[in-house]
């Protein structure tokens, strides 16, 4: 049985699910009127679905993209996912807060953390994740 605290998380679900379409003009269908994406690590905005589905249409790219969804959490109208993302070149991982409102996602901040080596020796610590 489907609640409305599960909304947001099968929202973002399915957008993950047309992203991974690479038909990102199908992307739309989840997003809202007025939609929004922050990069606050690039400082950039993008309004609007028409904006965004242009931006992933004209990315470039080695091959498909592939979205690897690592985890979803959600309650009410908020969500955050894990994704892992590779076109067979180029790999990122995208950590997404998305607002969703009346079914359809309004809003995403969004962090592409970069890896990094560990600041100093913590092998006797530590167990490396491959």
């Amino acid at each position: 049985m489907t609640t409305s605290s599960d909304i947001a998380s099968l929202v973002v679900q399915e957008f993950w699910r047309l992203m991974a379409t690479n038909n990102f003009q199908a992307v739309a269908a989840v997003l809202a009127q007025d939609f929004v994406l922050e990069w606050p690590q690039s400082n950039e905005r993008i309004r609007g679905a028409a904006n965004f589905t242009q931006l992933n249409t004209e990315y470039p790219a080695q091959g498909p993209w592939v979205f690897t969804i690592n985890r979803i959490v959600g309650n009410g109208e908020a969500a955050v996912s894990d994704v892992s993302v590779t076109d067979g070149v180029q790999r990122a991982r995208a950590i997404s807060f998305f607002t969703v409102e009346d079914g359809k996602i309004s809003s995403m901040v969004e962090f592409w953390p970069e890896p990094y080596e560990a600041p100093f020796d913590r092998t006797k610590f530590v167990e490396r994740i491959e």
